[in-house]
This record gives structure tokens, sequence and C-alpha cells, in this order.
């Protein structure tokens, strides 16, 4: 019996002495591909035109000819001399104020009410996400079926065949138009992200809550809101980037024209339209590219300030 004791002791011992395990010719070859190959890619399509685009942004090229160095010429030529700029700023930023609070809330409230088990919460949650699966560019089409004034439903739906309401070509009113229909596909996809965090809360939380004798709005904000964060993070990274990328469900309307310029637009139409004006189209990318960044990264500070200081 003490024979049989000390072989195990001295296997553990062996076993924690033991150094670190060596990675084999195999192994290091086996993620050197698995690694590599995905920040090849992702180097290829992502930082080389990025790294690209800055680059371009202080030349003049028209694609074909030779590339000429300007400086900052094209960034005050678009600052000074493009009257379609700085609407197209207002326009991102109105998108963003939009799908931050109006779609993003709302997508919440669905997922709070989709949470407490009303009836037919499946069939809602599945009508509700369905318009995830479209394209914007799909989503633009619905809405000139429903809002055109030829025939659309909702000039039919309110008599007015007559004298039809231009919503779309009004530019008072298209981009409202779109930032709702944007909504639709936005909301549905909130909604999932939120239901899946809800899901994840804690019940005890939420029973504490009550004995301490507070109420469903108290429990809410200051129990469960606080414990979706990382839902949180994710959501305000999604509504930035859906924001400022949107692009096909303008172009599919009116090709982004007549009260709705985005800067997105504003790049399509100087890199690939008649005049390819690269250089010209690749300082507009960039400043888009900022724009981005300054959102995300601002978002992301904040948020991880406030897990540190918790």
């Amino acid at each position: 019996m003490r024979g049989s004791r000390s072989v195990p002791s001295k296997a553990a011992g062996r076993a924690g002495r033991r150094g670190p395990r060596r990675f084999t010719r195999r192994d290091t070859i086996v993620l050197g591909v698995l690694l590599g190959i995905p920040v090849l890619l992702e180097a290829v399509i992502v930082w080389g035109p990025t790294l690209a685009s800055i680059g371009l942004s202080f030349t003049s090229w028209d694609g074909i000819g030779d590339i000429q160095w300007v400086g900052g010429k094209n960034y005050e030529s678009l600052v000074d001399n493009y009257p379609a700029f700085w609407p197209a700023v207002r326009h991102n930023l109105l998108w963003i104020a939009f799908l931050g609070l109006v779609a993003t809330p709302f997508g919440l409230l669905l997922a709070v009410l989709i949470d407490r088990g009303v009836r037919f919460s499946r069939f809602y949650q599945s009508v509700l996400y369905m318009p995830v699966v479209l394209s914007l560019a799909v989503v633009g089409f619905m809405a000139q079926l429903l809002l055109g004034t030829d025939q659309g439903v909702i000039n039919t739906a309110l008599g007015n065949e007559s004298d039809p309401i231009d919503w779309l070509g009004n530019s008072d009113l298209n981009i409202w138009m779109m930032m709702i229909a944007a909504s639709w596909r936005h909301t549905g996809y909130v909604m999932i992200l939120y239901l899946a965090g809800l899901k994840s809360v804690d019940p005890a939380l939420k029973e504490a809550a009550a004995i301490d004798g507070a109420n469903t709005r108290q429990t809410f904000f200051r129990v469960v809101f606080p414990t979706l964060r990382p839902v949180n993070v994710i959501v305000g990274v999604i509504t930035v980037i859906e924001a400022l990328r949107a692009f096909d469900i303008v172009y599919a309307v009116n090709k982004g024209r007549n009260g709705l310029e985005l800067l997105s637009v504003l790049i399509t139409d100087n890199i690939i339209g008649e005049a390819s004006r690269i250089g010209f189209g690749s300082a507009i990318a960039v400043v888009l590219l900022t724009v981005s960044l300054g959102f995300i990264v601002t978002f992301l500070v904040q948020e991880l300030r406030g897990a540190r200081d918790r």
C-alpha cells in the first residue's frame, strides 16, 4: 500500500517540475497559418485601402494619369468650395442623433416588453427582427413603393392621389423619411442585442431590488440597465457605424441628391463618378474616418472609465 501511494506522488512531482510545453514545428505552422491569414486579409482589405486613402487625400489623381502632390488643397477646397460638403456633414450627424436617440431607445423598449413574457413574444420577436435580414437598398426600394407620388401606399391611404405629398422629392421631408426607414431596420437589430443582454441578467438582482421596495422603473434603471454596460458599448458602436455608412438607402431613392446628401455618397460620386477625382474623394473618406473614430473612441473611453470606476 505504501508503495502504491508513493507512485502517484512521484508522478505528481515530475508533473509539477515539468516545464511549459514546447510547440512542435507542425504546431508553429498551424498557428502561423491560422493567425497569419486573418491578419493578412485585414491588412490587405482594411488597412491597406485606409492608408492608401490617407495618402491619396493629399494628391490630385484621376486614376489614369500621374499622381500630383497638392498637400492640403483638397481639404481646403472641400471646406470652402464644395457646396454639398456641409449639408452632408449635417445629415450624417442628424442620422447619428436619430438612430441614437430614437431608434435605439425604441429597440430597448421592445426588448424589455418581450423579456417580460408578453403573449406571442416569439411571434413579435420574429416579426421585429425580420427587417434586419434586408439590405438598406431593399429598404429604400420599399420606401419608394410606400412614399412615392405615383400610386404610393401612403398617399393612396391619405386620399391624396390628385395632389400627393412628395415625401421623397421634398428636401425638407425626404431625409426624415429615410431615417425612419433606416430605423425600422436598426430597431430590430438593437432589440435582439438588448434581449440577449436582458436574458443574462441575474434574477436575484431583481428580487433583491423588489425586497428593498424598488418599483419596476427603479429596478430597471438602477439595477438592470447598469448591468447591460457591455451591451451598451456594442449597441453604441453599431449605431455610429450604421449611421455613418448609410449609403444604399439614399442612393436607391434619388442617388443621394436633393436633400439626401451624405458623406458616403460624396465619396462615391467623386471617386467612381464622371469626375474621377480620386484624391478629392479620398479627402472626404478621411473626414468620414475621422468622424467615425472620434465618436467610437470617445464612446469606448467613457464606457471603459465607467466600468473601471465601479
